[in-house]
């Protein structure tokens, strides 16, 4: 008796953790037409598959899956790939009837396109994927594939049927023959085409980029390994939409895709991946300035069995969605908005409370305003909103609201953005008050009263970066985001969006004082004496007398307070039409015992004018550049196959000790995750780590290293090598 595999209990499993994929049991195999008398046995019965060959190195190759450390064959939607049959005897295109089948998931059905049988060399009309005979010679019999372009993303098992009077004979399972199929952004019928080739280098096959952090006038940079291409990595990031319960049907719809994952990627609702934490404390995990990269996160997401691993800020969860999407064949970009704005009171502006006396009132200021916030841009057609509102995307997995009842959000359309479009799916509103709100002032009256006092347009979204294609520098991209400010499109924007379910701003316009306030400090390391200055400057026709009173807070990236270290009143005479400068000095001193791992300082100016009883209010976030890490190359040869040396040093320039710290060193085609731990390091002390490598792969590679402790964070550098 032939016996058939039943399809609905054929199943496969990534290499982690248990899921719900169990690998094929040959036991539950059904008879095939029992009860048929059988005859001799004919010549198409008598055919049988000796074996297949996926010809995985020619396949990649062709679809520029390559990188990929995986013994697997990789393959893109909607592009044809061959694997080479071979038969017990010449093969007979007229006469022998065979078929590929193509299953995935626990129980493969045809109508849910997670079963696919394809008969080689015929047309099967219901049937979106594509087969044909290339070639046969004797026995071997050279089979083109083409998936179809909206098929499901994932890895397939593949099998070869050869069908006779007798019932069907189908090859054992063989996971060496399984096939991974993703989106394909080089084809135009795919949802995630992106036309040119240079920004499919960059935001699909790069797998090392830049993250943008700091303030937006002295901002700075840090490398990620994305490691797309790593071992491991493709499955784990499978295995995050299995752990997350994706829907299969959802999984050919790059749509569905971002916004299941931007959920995924946070532990919010469902065991995600990384824990978020905004506290003094990470001592039961990782500190998020720690991490170089995302393969270190992932796998050990996966190898967990779906643990949530800790911890994470919002850098780390757009580093680790950034790699997760480009794995999967989505162009993806990691985008920093500087002076981003998260209102915790329900409305769309930022209000900043101060005193009787001009004070920054920490205890009744509610909303805060990050100094950089990143989020992560797709690129593809959006089939359900007008064509204008195709191209980047924005997608956020950072939990700060809920979206649909879970913390996610987007994919929402960066032009729709712009043009305050703000009624389409999905989440347009929450994205536009983090790029457009207003920073309302308030003073408080000696009864508590507030009064709005000074309003800034400006401030909210002044600079939004994201790597430049092809380069290590930035690129700025706000005007993808925005219009310029008090500009009659930017009104026009601002009439769409209240169009759309904004609160109209009510609150404008206040009286122009004529008076400005601008704060400026340069570059201040961690632990240095520095000047604040006052540029105050008078439009008016009269003179002004302008009294100051500033406020210096310890706070987060995040705008959230710690401690209020300083406070100061200050007076000017400006003549009209005039500038003046007024300095203050911080010293170290006054700072540093309430410093911790913050590394951000907020200051804050309550301005008012004698002459017209006018006040006016702006603020600066002064950000603490922390000591360099050394790395240099101390010998070798930079060539595949050779050793290299590197060294990797530290000085303490402190008068405290620095405990517990951590050393870290991340390199895709490099080195894997290396991590180094030094119990302390004194005042002055140095420290110098020496590590060798043998580099896999040629081109351009980026070693990132990253030093961390309770008292020192986002202590980063990088070292770029060419292999030969």
């Amino acid at each position: 008796m032939l016996l058939q595999p039943n399809p609905n209990s054929v199943s496969g499993r990534i290499p982690f953790a248990k899921s719900n994929l169990d690998e094929y049991n040959p036991s539950e195999f059904v008879a095939f037409d029992a009860s048929r008398p059988r005859g001799p046995t004919d010549e198409a019965a008598s055919l049988s598959v000796l074996s297949v060959d996926m010809r995985v190195t020619e396949n990649k190759k062709d679809h520029n899956t390559h990188k990929y450390v995986n013994s697997n064959l990789i393959v893109r939607r909607n592009k044809e790939f061959t694997i080479i049959i071979k038969f017990n005897r010449d093969f007979n295109e007229q006469q022998d009837n065979v078929e590929l089948e193509f299953l995935i998931g626990s129980s493969p059905a045809a109508n849910r396109g997670t079963y696919i049988i394809l008969p080689i060399g015929k047309e099967k009309p219901e049937v979106r994927w594509k087969s044909r005979v290339v070639e046969t010679q004797g026995n071997y019999v050279t089979v083109g594939v083409t998936p179809d372009a909206s098929c499901i993303i994932g890895r397939f098992r593949i099998f070869v049927v050869v069908v006779s009077d007798l019932g069907k004979q189908r090859t054992a399972r063989n996971t060496d023959t399984d096939v991974y199929v993703l989106f394909n952004p080089w084809d135009p019928a795919d949802q995630v085409y992106i036309p040119r080739g240079s920004d499919r280098q960059e935001y699909v096959m790069n797998d090392v980029g830049i993250i943008y952090n700091g303030e937006f006038n002295n901002f700075t940079s840090r490398s990620w390994n994305f490691g797309q291409f790593e071992e491991g990595v493709l499955d784990a990031c499978l295995f995050v939409l299995d752990s997350g319960k994706v829907p299969l049907v959802f999984r050919g719809s790059a749509t569905k895709v971002v916004r299941q994952a931007s959920a995924l990627m946070n532990a919010n609702d469902d065991d995600g991946v990384l824990v978020g934490n905004w506290s003094d404390d990470f001592s039961d995990g990782t500190s998020p300035t720690a991490w170089t990269g995302s393969p270190e996160i992932l796998l050990k997401y996966a190898k967990e069995g779906g643990v949530p691993v800790c911890f994470a800020q919002c850098w780390v969860f757009a580093g680790v969605l950034n790699t997760l999407m480009r794995c999967l064949g989505i162009p993806t970009r990691v985008i920093t908005n500087f002076c981003s704005a998260h209102d915790n009171t329900g409305k769309l502006n930022t209000d900043i409370v101060l005193d009787e006396f001009g004070r920054f009132d920490r205890s009744r200021t509610k909303d805060s305003i990050w100094n950089f916030h990143c989020w992560n841009e797709v690129y593809m057609k959006r089939p359900d909103l007008p064509e204008k509102f195709s191209g980047w995307q924005v997608i956020d997995s950072t939990p700060q609201e809920t979206s649909d009842g879970l913390y996610r959000c987007g994919p929402t359309s960066v032009n729709a953005i712009k043009e305050g479009e703000l009624s389409y799916p999905f989440d347009a509103r929450f994205v536009f008050s983090e790029l457009n709100g207003d920073v309302i002032y308030h003073r408080s009256d000696n009864q508590g009263k507030l009064k709005a006092i000074y309003v800034d347009t400006a401030y909210i979204g002044n600079l939004i970066l994201t790597k430049k294609r092809g380069s290590s520098v930035y690129e700025d991209i706000t005007s993808t985001y925005k219009y310029p400010e008090k500009t009659v499109k930017e009104r026009e924007v601002w009439q769409n969006a209240e169009r759309s379910g904004m609160p109209a701003r009510d609150y404008l316009p206040l009286t122009e004082a004529g008076v400005t306030i601008e704060l400026q400090a340069g570059a201040v390391k961690m632990g240095d004496n520095f000047k604040l200055t006052l540029k105050i400057k008078n439009q008016t026709s009269q003179t002004c007398t302008i009294n100051a009173t500033i406020t210096g807070c310890v706070a987060f990236y995040t705008g959230v307070t710690s401690m209020t270290f300083k406070l100061e009143n200050k007076s000017a005479t400006v003549e009209a039409s005039k500038t003046q400068s007024l300095t203050v000095d911080v010293n170290a001193s006054e700072y540093t015992p309430y410093l911790m791992e913050k590394g951000n300082l907020l200051f804050v100016v309550y301005g008012h004018i004698e002459e017209t009883d006018m006040s006016l209010s702006t603020m600066k976030v002064v950000t603490l550049q922390p000591p360099k890490l050394t790395i240099k190359m101390m010998s070798g040869t930079p060539q595949v196959g050779k050793f290299l040396m590197i060294s990797v040093d530290f000085q303490n320039p402190y008068n405290f000790i620095l405990k517990n710290v951590q050393l870290r060193l991340d390199g895709p085609g490099l080195i894997p995750t290396t991590i180094k731990n030094y119990s302390q390091i004194l005042p002055g002390g140095s420290v110098k780590y020496i590590v060798s490598m043998v580099p896999r792969t040629p081109g351009k590679k980026v070693l990132m290293a990253s030093l961390d402790c309770a008292l020192l964070r986002q202590v980063t550098n990088q070292l770029e090598i060419e292999i030969y």
